[in-house]
C-alpha cells in the first residue's frame, strides 16, 4: 500500500473513515520530558569504606572517581544504614529502612513490619517515579532488594526490577556473586556469560557494556529521552575478584601495615579537607592486632590480600570510567546528575586473619594459614572467593571507628560525590551538612522540579523520609536541614540530632571488650540496662570520629537524645530491637509452594538458588536421573550444585558413572562405578547414608557412606568422611550441566550431558540436621 493512501486514510475507508485534516481525533500524547531534563546516574559501590577511594585520602587510585569530585561536590557528612539492602532499599525509595521492612538483609527477616524483608508498594521507587515523567529507567548490578526465596523463576516477579519501575535489567538478584563466573538475569530470566574468565570475562566490564547498551539502545531512537541509571556494581564486596595485573599494580605497596595506612590517609583527608583541621584519628580497635605482632608469614598474607582489594577497587573505577567517556562521547555527560556513594563502611566479613574461600567462613571451615599462604598466588582469581582481614576493613574507614553491620561512623559513615556541570557551579569542593541516603530521592525530585506522587499504579503512597540537600549545591555554608537521623542494626542502635551523636553499641564497643560475639539477642533486661548505663555520647560537630565520650558530663542530652531515638523508633517500625543474627534463621517465612521430599528436575531449566534447592547436606538422600545412552556412549552432568569453592556433582565420564563432593574447596571425595553404562535406557541413581554425627563446631558436616546404582544394580561405593556442613555461596543447582566454574576438576565447564536426560528426582529421605550459628555467618556474608 501506498504510504500517502494510508496517511489520507483512503486505503480503507469503509473501515477507518478518517483523514488527517484538524477535525480529525487528536491523537494521544506519549509521556514526554520537560526539554533539557537531566538524565540521573546513581553509581553504588559495595563495602567500599570512608577512607578508600583516592578522594578521600586513599593510595588506591580512583582517577575517574576523583575527576568527578574535582568536577562536583564531595560530602564528608553522609551515612547510610550500615548495611547492604537496608541503605539500598532507602537510596532508591527516599524513606528509611525498617518503613521499608529492610531492617537488615531479607536473609535474616522475621514477621515483625519493618523485618519482613518485602518493601511496601505504597513505597514507591525513585524509577516508579520517573517512569511517569518521561524517562527510560535501567537497573544494571546488584538487586537484593527482595525476599531470597523470590530469586527463582517461579517468582513471584512483582518485586523483580521489572515490577519496581525499570523497564531493563542487568545484573544479580542475592547479596554477592563470583566477578568471574557470576549468577547473572537479564529482565526476568537467567544468562549466562558471554565469555570465559580466559576469554577476558569480568562482571565489572560486562555491566558497563551492558549499562552503555541499554542507553544506546533507546537513544538512538530518541535521543532527546532522558534516562535513569541505577548502576551498582558488586564491587567491592567480596569476593575480591580482579586481573593479576591489576593488584600487581600495588606490589609492595601496603607493605607497612594497617596501622601506617591510617595514619598516612589520615593525614590526606586533612590536606583535602575531607577531615576537619581539628579531627582526631579513632583509637587502634581492640579487635585488630597490631601489625608488628604478625608472623612475617600472616603479613605477607595479608599485603596480599590488600593489594588484591585495591587492584579491585581501581579496577573498578576504570571501568566506572569507560561508562563517564559514553556519556562524553554522546553529549550527555554535563546533563547527567551523577550521584556515587557506597551502601555501608568497609566490611569485616573476611575474619581476623581473612579468607581465600569464604565458604570456609560460612562452613565454620577456616583453612590454617600454610593452606592460605599455598593459595595466595591465586588470591583474585577463579578459584579463589577471598576477603581480606579486619585490619584492612578498619584501615578502610579512616578516620573512624568500627565498620560495616555497626552504627558507629565506619559503618554509617559513607563517601558521597555529586556531579552535574549544567546544574552546579562549584567545581572540587567539600560539602559539610548533615546528610542521609533517604534525602536522594528527594534531591532528585527537588532538581527536576518534580512532587513526589499521591499515588503508583493505584496504589497511595506514603511521605518521603528525606530531605534535599540541593540547597548545598550553591551554598557551601547552608545551614543543615537534616536535623534528626535514628539508626538500628542487628541492635546497633544510634541517633543523630543537630551535631550530636549518641551511640548504643551491642554487644559492645569491640567483641573483645564485649566479651560476646555478634548476633546475640538481646533480653528485656539487657535492653534496660543497656539504656540506663551503656549510650555513649560525642558531640560530633567538634569530635568528627566519636573519640570522646561526653555522656558522663551531659546527662541531660544524652536523655534527651535516648528519648529521640524511641521517638523515631516508633515512627519507622523499628521496634521491637532484634539483635539475633542466628534466631532470625528459624522463624518460618513465607515460600512459594509447600514443603515436600522430592524434587524433579529437567535440563535446560534455569539454576536454582540455593535458598530454593533441596536440602541435601547432613540427611539421607537419593538422586536418580532417567537418561538414554546413545550407542557411541555419553558424558556429562546429571545434577550439580555449588562451585569450585564447594559443592557436589553426580555425572559420567569415561563411560562410567561417578560422584563427587568438593569439601570447601580443600579436598574433594570420589566414588566410581566398577561397571560402564552401557547404551540404551537406564536409571542411574545416588544414595547417601550418614554413617556419623556432624561436627559443625570443626566445620565438617555428617560423613557418610555412597552408592552408585545402575538399573538398581550396585556398582559403586565409597565412604565420604567430611561433607560440607551448612552451604554452599555460589551455591546454584542445575540439572544437565555445570555451568560457570566447574565444581571438581575432573571435568571442564559446562561439561553438558551428550546423552538424552529426560529427568533427575531427588528424594530427601533423611531428617535435616541444622546449625543455626553457622548458616547466620552464610547469612551476614551476603550483605
Amino acid at each position: 500500500m501506498p504510504l500517502n493512501e494510508y496517511r489520507s486514510g483512503t486505503a480503507f475507508p469503509g473501515v477507518i473513515g478518517r483523514t488527517t485534516d484538524e477535525s480529525s481525533p487528536a491523537w494521544p500524547q506519549p509521556v514526554r520530558a520537560v526539554p533539557g531534563t537531566p538524565n540521573v546516574l546513581m553509581i553504588v559501590l559495595d563495602d567500599t569504606g570512608f577512607g578508600q577511594l583516592g578522594c578521600y585520602g586513599s593510595p588506591i587510585a580512583t582517577p575517574n572517581i576523583d575527576t568527578l569530585a574535582a568536577g562536583g561536590l564531595l560530602y564528608n557528612n553522609m551515612h547510610t544504614t550500615a548495611l547492604c539492602s537496608p541503605s539500598r532499599s532507602c537510596i532508591i525509595t527516599g524513606r528509611n529502612h525498617h518503613a521499608n521492612g529492610m531492617a537488615a538483609i531479607t536473609e535474616l527477616a522475621t514477621g515483625y513490619p519493618g523485618y519482613d524483608g518485602n518493601i511496601p508498594f505504597e513505597n514507591g521507587f525513585l524509577s516508579e517515579m520517573l517512569l511517569r515523567h518521561g524517562y527510560n529507567t535501567y537497573m544494571v548490578g546488584k538487586w537484593h532488594l527482595m525476599p531470597s526465596e523470590q530469586e527463582s523463576a517461579a517468582g513471584p516477579y512483582d518485586r523483580w526490577p521489572l515490577g519496581r519501575g525499570f523497564e531493563r535489567f542487568y545484573g544479580f538478584l542475592g547479596g554477592d556473586t563470583s566477578q568471574w563466573y557470576p549468577d547473572l538475569v537479564h529482565d526476568n530470566h537467567q544468562v549466562t556469560p558471554e565469555k570465559t574468565p580466559e576469554a577476558g570475562y569480568h562482571l565489572t566490564s560486562d555491566l558497563v557494556d551492558k549499562a552503555i547498551d541499554f542507553i544506546a539502545d533507546a537513544k538512538q531512537i530518541a535521543p532527546s529521552k532522558p534516562f535513569f541509571l541505577n548502576f551498582c556494581t558488586g564491587a567491592t564486596h567480596a569476593p575480591h575478584h580482579v586481573p593479576k595485573e591489576w593488584a600487581d599494580r600495588y606490589s609492595g605497596r601496603f607493605d607497612d601495615g594497617w596501622d601506617a595506612y591510617r595514619e598516612r590517609v589520615f593525614a590526606r583527608q586533612k590536606e583535602l579537607g575531607v577531615a576537619p583541621p581539628d579531627a582526631e584519628l579513632s583509637r587502634h580497635d581492640p579487635d585488630v592486632p597490631a601489625w608488628d605482632s604478625l608472623t612475617p608469614e600472616a603479613r605477607r598474607l595479608a599485603v596480599r590480600m590488600m593489594e588484591v582489594y585495591a587492584g579491585f577497587l581501581s579496577h573498578t573505577d576504570h571501568h566506572i570510567g569507560r561508562l563517564l567517556d559514553f556519556l562524553r562521547e554522546t553529549g550527555e555527560f554535563d546533563n547527567t546528575l551523577i550521584m556515587l556513594v557506597s551502601d555501608n563502611g568497609a566490611s569485616a566479613e573476611g575474619g581476623v586473619t581473612g579468607t581465600t574461600n569464604e565458604l570456609q567462613f560460612f562452613n565454620n571451615a577456616p583453612e590454617p594459614l600454610e593452606d592460605s599462604l599455598r593459595k595466595i598466588d591465586d588470591l583474585g582469581g577463579p578459584s579463589t572467593f577471598n576477603h581480606y582481614p579486619w585490619g584492612w576493613t578498619w584501615a578502610g574507614n579512616t578516620p573512624f571507628r568500627r565498620w560495616k553491620r555497626e552504627t558507629y561512623r565506619g559503618g554509617a559513615s559513607d563517601p558521597f560525590v555529586v556531579h552535574w556541570p549544567a546544574g552546579i557551579t562549584a567545581r572540587g569542593e567539600v560539602r559539610t551538612q548533615y546528610a542521609h541516603i533517604i534525602d536522594i530521592v528527594p534531591t532528585v525530585l527537588d532538581v527536576l522540579g518534580v512532587e513526589p506522587p499521591a499515588e503508583i499504579r493505584g496504589v497511595a503512597q506514603s511521605p518521603l523520609h528525606g530531605v534535599s540537600f540541593a540547597y548545598t549545591f550553591a551554598d557551601p555554608a547552608a545551614p543543615t536541614r537534616h536535623h534528626t537521623q535514628y539508626f538500628e542494626m542487628l541492635g546497633h542502635r544510634a541517633i543523630d540530632h543537630d551535631g550530636w551523636r549518641a551511640v548504643c553499641p551491642w554487644p559492645g564497643p569491640s567483641f573483645a571488650e564485649a566479651g560476646k560475639p555478634f548476633g546475640v539477642p538481646i533480653s528485656a533486661e539487657e535492653l534496660t540496662d543497656l539504656d540506663a548505663h551503656h549510650w555513649e555520647l560525642y558531640h560530633v560537630a567538634q569530635d568528627f570520629a566519636e573519640n570522646h565520650d561526653v555522656a558522663e558530663q551531659n546527662r541531660d542530652k544524652l536523655i534527651e537524645m535516648i528519648s529521640l531515638w524511641y521517638v523515631e523508633a516508633g515512627r519507622y517500625n523499628v521496634l521491637p530491637i532484634d539483635s539475633s543474627g542466628a534466631v532470625r534463621l528459624t522463624v518460618e517465612r513465607p515460600q512459594i509452594t509447600e514443603a515436600r521430599t522430592s524434587y524433579t528436575f529437567r535440563p535446560g531449566t534455569q539454576t536454582l538458588p540455593f535458598t530454593v534447592a533441596p536440602r541435601v547436606l547432613n540427611r539421607t538422600h537419593s538422586i536418580t536421573a532417567d537418561t538414554e545412552i546413545p550407542p557411541d556412549g555419553a558424558e556429562g552432568v546429571l545434577l550439580c550444585q555449588g562451585a569450585g569453592t564447594g559443592g557436589w556433582s553426580f555425572y559420567v565420564k569415561d563411560g562410567r558413572l561417578r560422584y563427587s563432593h568438593n569439601y570447601v574447596g580443600r579436598a574433594v571425595y570420589h566414588v566410581e562405578s566398577t561397571d560402564t553404562v552401557s547404551p540404551g535406557r537406564h536409571q542411574l541413581r545416588f544414595e547417601f547414608e550418614p554413617t556419623g554425627k556432624p561436627d559443625i563446631a570443626n566445620g565438617e558436616g555428617t560423613p557418610g557412606r555412597a552408592r552408585l546404582y545402575i538399573d538398581g544394580q550396585p556398582v559403586g561405593v565409597g565412604d565420604i568422611p567430611i561433607t560440607t556442613p551448612i552451604a554452599f555461596n555460589p551455591g546454584g543447582l542445575t540439572c544437565g550441566a555445570n555451568p560457570g566454574s566447574p565444581v571438581v576438576p575432573d571435568y571442564p565447564a559446562p561439561f553438558r550431558f551428550t546423552g538424552v536426560l529426560h529427568s533427575v528426582t531427588v528424594a530427601l529421605d533423611g531428617e535435616l540436621i541444622t546449625d543455626i550459628e553457622s548458616e547466620a555467618r552464610m547469612a551476614m556474608s551476603r550483605q
